[in-house]
């Protein structure tokens, strides 16, 4: 470990003593000594003398500035990551999260759904993820919605209407509930997924 190095000067006390200090400064009789942040004021005739300190202070550390953060992904970007993961087609998963949030991060719906993918907190609590991260939200969102996918055998439609209505509602009626809401959000969905949004 190297040993620390100082500047400044030792003051050198008329009664044998010395003390370092940063610097001083006379000013008629009296002797003002700089020690960190604070001070002292002593009569001149208390300091037979100054001696410098031999050792050099080392040029002070200079923080690196702060990089610049990172820009964060476009959400397209962050549909197409999550599709990848999950083996779904980017364009359905981008589809979703425009029906559900017109690619906005930060909405939250009147029922409470939060960010890209509409995740309820209910839903973001069981699949572990904070829903207002917009990766988090994306990826779990492309998560559940696999998982609505393989539970209803691959049937799209049931699937979509699982994710906006949930799962009750499509066991109620065996299949896409009759809620208008419902049938035009998978109508929405289908039609940007056709048109390759």
């Amino acid at each position: 470990m190297a040993e620390p190095v100082w500047g400044g000067e030792y003051a050198l006390f008329s009664g044998g003593g010395r003390l370092r200090v940063d610097r001083h400064e006379a000013a008629g009789s009296t002797i003002t000594l700089y020690l960190g942040a604070g001070t002292i004021e002593l009569a001149a005739a208390e300091i037979r003398g100054f001696e410098p300190d031999e050792r050099v202070a080392p040029p002070p550390i200079v923080a690196a500035p702060p990089s610049a953060p990172e820009p964060a992904p476009f959400p397209e970007q962050l549909a197409d990551a999550a599709a990848n993961k999950y083996g779904l087609p980017a364009d359905l998963v981008r589809s979703v999260m425009k029906a559900e949030s017109s690619l906005h991060s930060n909405v939250v719906s009147p029922k409470g759904a939060i960010g890209l993918m509409q995740l309820m907190p209910g839903t973001a609590q069981a699949l572990g993820v904070d829903p207002h991260d917009p990766a988090q939200n994306v990826e779990a969102g492309t998560r559940y919605l696999r998982a609505l996918l393989e539970k209803y055998g691959g049937a799209l439609r049931h699937a979509l209407a699982a994710y906006n209505a949930g799962p009750g509602a499509v066991g109620k009626y065996g299949g896409v509930p009759p809620f208008a809401e419902t049938v035009e959000y998978i109508r929405r969905v289908e039609r940007q997924w056709k048109r390759g949004e």
